[in-house]
């Protein structure tokens, strides 16, 4: 018979791996954000099923995968505005 603790370092070593490997997707869509990203090719790069990843990194990160990238890209664009002056009304052709 095990003892107990055993039964929770085990469930908290399974705990942190999946959060390493759900820092790892995370990290690769900072990396990748630009580029066309596939959910299936994430999970399967962090061992989960599409709906495992998207819960989980719901849970870890406070969003979805599609929305986290969605999030990195408009800050690269705020990042990449924000010193460029931009009319707020197009200018018409007289």
């Amino acid at each position: 018979m095990c003892h107990p603790s055993w039964s929770r370092a085990r469930a908290t070593a399974h705990r942190l791996g999946l959060l390493a490997r759900l820092r790892r997707v995370r990290d690769r869509i900072d990396r990748e954000y630009a580029r066309p990203l596939d959910v299936v090719a994430l999970a399967r790069d962090a061992r989960l099923t599409a709906g495992e990843l998207g819960h989980q990194f719901r849970l870890a990160y406070g969003l979805s995968p599609h929305a986290y990238v969605m999030a990195r890209r408009a800050e690269r664009a705020a990042a990449a505005t924000a010193g460029r002056r931009v009319p707020a009304i197009e200018p018409q052709p007289s």
